[in-house]
């Protein structure tokens, strides 16, 4: 029988009068591996502080039946001192990163690996993880594989297809403030779900069509409950012989007929189980025009551009030209100079040619460019030029509901805020966008949305990103920065 590692019963958790949470029973047991997924907003990161005891529910228990270590989706790494000299030390050099365990100048690749040392090294029994493969490259997800592999029982919050499917064998899910449980990794729960969508979509127009039907019937009916009670023109010969008295009372007996019958076909039509329609999505065009584009053929381009802090050489002669109108994904491992190149564009560095009208638009993960006493409505309006009916597009097609664009920013989960910041990006003046790592925080239909939206836009377009389908989906050609050069190459990531 399996070991009970953990249980949680009768959790409740509210927002502003607003429940988000209601777990009636959870257990976790030695040998689950869970992946736990949804959209952003629904409490994800709440329910994992409650359960790793960061946080306190309005109201239920938690229980946990061993140590639990928890690398949080924000923040500074968590150091368990009693662990650190047995096992902390040695993965921060299995993960690269042991000479910055206490260095301030980190990047967000570097900070994720020293969250994950940290965690993975205290030697728990139960591990969660939120997010934990943000700003990873590509050695930095195969390492953190093979850590999951290794482990016994985990709970990870992950949008990353891969892992789920192979190192998971459970998907946890929050579905009407409760958990949910399906067995399998992610192709299995989507296959569940795909199916349960078909059903739905298939109940709809079954519905739609038997109600249509006896609409049709009762309007028929309706029809000829009236014509009964009209006078005929002329007498029939059964008027003739009965009488017109008795005539009239059989036009009465047919009219009640035909009514009984309408209001039949009406109550059956009343009774029928309500089928909700799929919801579809109106989609409204950014006018790019506004934002006053470049015309010339490069709008960026850096030549023998060198870079370093310190003795650290960071970019040695390197250069490159960004296309008007490419969508260029920025490619190396972590540490190359992605984030520095960003930076150097950004703040103008007089090594890199940028044409008089591009405009930088810049996304990054410190989030800003949001002012958190307002709505999210009034943040992508403030420095907007499109018109509102727009900007609400850009929020729907990014899957903000109707009911959410009233929401302070303050109170948005990091998926939220991600996706907000690049909204207000997207409808702003600026003609030439760099995001870095745009998918990070964001569930699997956020990021197919956000995929969605940039491979319709029609500016320059620099991004970074850890997700392979990801870059593919969107990029026109690669900038690959490796042995501090840059090397561009059509197409996407092979």
């Amino acid at each position: 029988m399996s070991i009970l590692l953990l249980e949680a019963a009768g959790i409740k958790k509210s927002f502003a009068d607003k429940t988000i949470l209601d777990v009636k029973l959870l257990r976790i047991y030695e040998g689950n591996k869970i992946g736990f997924i949804g959209a952003n907003g629904l409490g994800k990161s709440t329910l994992l502080d409650i359960l790793a005891g960061v946080s306190e529910p309005d109201e239920g228990v938690v229980r946990r039946y061993c140590d639990v270590a928890y690398m949080r989706q924000f923040g500074v790494p968590e150091v368990d001192t009693q662990h650190f000299e047995e096992n902390s030390i040695k993965k921060l050099s299995e993960y690269k990163v042991l000479e910055k365990a206490e260095s301030d100048n980190v990047s967000g690749g570097e900070l994720t690996r020293l969250k994950l040392a940290y965690a993975l090294g205290s030697d728990r029994r139960l591990v969660f993880a939120d997010e934990p493969t943000s700003n990873l490259d590509a050695g930095g997800i195969e390492q953190f594989g093979k850590e999951l592999s290794a482990l016994d029982s985990f709970i990870i919050v992950s949008h990353d297809r891969s892992l789920l499917n192979n190192y998971c064998n459970m998907i946890m899910t929050i579905e009407d403030l409760d958990v949910k449980f399906y067995d399998g990794g992610y192709d299995a729960y989507r296959q569940i779900t795909d199916e349960r969508r078909r059903r739905a979509e298939l109940e709809f127009e079954k519905y739609e069509e038997e109600k249509g039907r006896l609409q049709n019937v009762y309007a028929d009916k309706k029809a000829k409950a009236l014509k009964a009670v009209k006078k005929p023109n002329k007498l029939s010969n059964e008027i003739k012989q009965r009488g017109f008295t008795a005539a009239r009372r059989s036009f009465d007996g047919k009219q009640r007929g035909f009514d009984s019958a309408a209001r039949s076909v009406q109550a059956r039509i009343d009774q029928m189980e309500v089928k909700e329609k799929p919801a579809r999505q109106q989609v409204i065009k950014i006018n790019f025009s506004l934002t006053d584009p470049p015309q010339n053929k490069v709008v960026l381009s850096g030549n023998e551009v060198n870079f370093a802090y310190g003795e650290n050489v960071i970019f040695d002669g390197a250069s490159f030209m960004i296309r008007n109108g490419a969508r260029v994904a920025l490619c190396g491992e972590n540490g190359s100079g992605k984030t520095t190149l960003f930076n150097m564009i950004d703040r103008g560095d007089p090594q890199i040619y940028r044409v008089p009208k591009a405009r930088i638009g810049y996304f990054y993960q410190g989030f800003e460019n949001l002012d958190n006493d307002k709505t999210v409505l009034q943040n992508i309006l403030s420095d907007g030029i499109q018109t509102e009916s727009v900007a609400r597009s850009v929020l729907s097609r990014l899957l903000f509901g109707r009911g959410e664009v009233g929401k302070l920013a303050g109170v948005l989960s990091g998926g939220e805020r991600v996706k907000l910041g690049l909204a207000k990006l997207l409808v702003s003046r600026n003609n030439v966008l760099m995001l870095d790592e745009p998918t990070n925080y964001l569930d699997m239909p956020s990021i197919e949305a956000l995929q969605n939206i940039l491979s319709e836009y029609e500016g320059t377009l620099l991004f970074v990103s850890h997700d392979r389908e990801f870059v593919n989906a969107v990029c026109t050609e690669l900038l690959i920065i490796k042995d501090k050069k840059t090397a561009s190459q059509e197409g996407g990531l092979i």
